[in-house]
């Protein structure tokens, strides 16, 4: 959120039964802001995003495709916790309810 202004900085909880990862606001509220459903998507590492300059992306972006074709594009931290967020969003959209 801090390099691409119509981006938002958001806390994610990724859950199995039902397979969903939902998103809060990170300054707090009980209640999700929305939520993506996570059965059948797919998710990959987006190494170049149109629209974007090189130092906004850092190759740590993902994207997550829904059943429904909904497209989700989401910045990680780092590479290493991208690799365990798409990791682990592939294994709930296999397993998950």
């Amino acid at each position: 959120g801090h390099r691409r202004k119509n981006w938002k900085v958001r806390k994610f909880v990724l859950r199995e039964d039902p397979a969903y990862l939902h998103y809060y606001d990170p300054a707090g509220g009980e209640e999700p802001l929305g939520a993506i459903h996570l059965r059948g998507c797919v998710v990959t590492a987006v190494e170049d995003m149109p629209d974007s300059k090189k130092y906004d992306v850092d190759n740590i972006l993902f994207e997550i495709i829904t059943a429904n074709e909904i497209h989700y594009y989401l910045q990680a931290a780092s590479s290493a916790e991208r690799t365990e967020w798409i990791r682990a969003i592939q294994a709930v959209s296999r397993t998950g309810k």
